[in-house]
């Protein structure tokens, strides 16, 4: 009888190689997100038309119920993160019955067989089970972010990211989603309450990153293991 070795299933598992479950075992991972910053649109020349006025429509302004809020793809705004969330859960249930039966024998003449207590059946069980769940989290800050697209309705979907380098790794914090226009302030500034579909990312690269995560040998029985 052959006995399947350590090395051997390694190599089984190599060559039949990682299924789309447990891809992230192996390093493979979905395509990132695009958080990369918008360019300005190139600016399409304009006929000039001689109307002698002072005022030419060309070289661009700002109405006066609008201020320089971002409006155009290219412009930067200011996300300000004030997230805080938390969620609390519990529940718990409680079974309990008994039940018995008895049968009384003849004490007297041929049918006296058994003892009175040998004919006695009685049953019980019980069952008591508890959960509870809590979760929070805290994010506060700020990211700049830049107009990636602009709707007819005049929602614009903002992106960016800001990359902190730091002694032993890198920082990342990453904002995607919707904005409409009247929700950002005067000073281009815009809560992350206000943002629609977002999608805030804060993680870390290096040396601390790397040493708080599982190492790909234990990914690997933590999904194979059937216990």
């Amino acid at each position: 009888m052959i006995r399947p070795t350590f090395i051997s299933l390694l190599a089984i598992a190599a060559i039949a190689g990682p299924s789309s479950a447990d891809a992230s075992i192996f390093g493979k991972k979905a395509p990132p997100e695009d958080f990369s910053v918008a360019r300005p649109l190139p600016v399409q020349p304009v006929p000039v038309v001689a109307t002698g006025s002072i005022f030419q429509a060309q070289d661009g302004y700002a109405a006066l119920y609008e201020g320089w809020r971002a409006r155009k793809v290219g412009d930067p705004l200011t996300i300000v993160l004030v997230e805080r969330t938390a969620a609390s859960k519990s529940s718990g249930s409680k079974l309990d019955s008994n039940g018995g039966a008895s049968i009384t024998p003849p004490t007297t003449g041929a049918l006296n067989l058994f003892n009175k207590s040998d004919a006695s059946i009685s049953g019980g069980r019980n069952f008591n089970g508890t959960g509870a769940a809590d979760q929070a989290n805290s994010l506060s800050g700020e990211v700049s972010v830049t107009v990636a697209q602009v709707y007819p309705n005049g929602t614009m979907l903002v992106q960016g990211q800001k990359r902190v380098t730091l002694n032993r790794g890198d920082e990342f914090l990453k904002i995607k989603g919707l904005v409409r226009t009247a929700d950002v302030d005067a000073n281009n500034r815009v809560l992350s309450t206000r943002v629609a579909d977002a999608q805030i990312s804060y993680t870390g690269k290096g040396d601390v990153a790397r040493a708080g995560r599982q190492g790909w040998l234990g990914r690997f029985f933590s999904v194979v293991s059937p216990f």
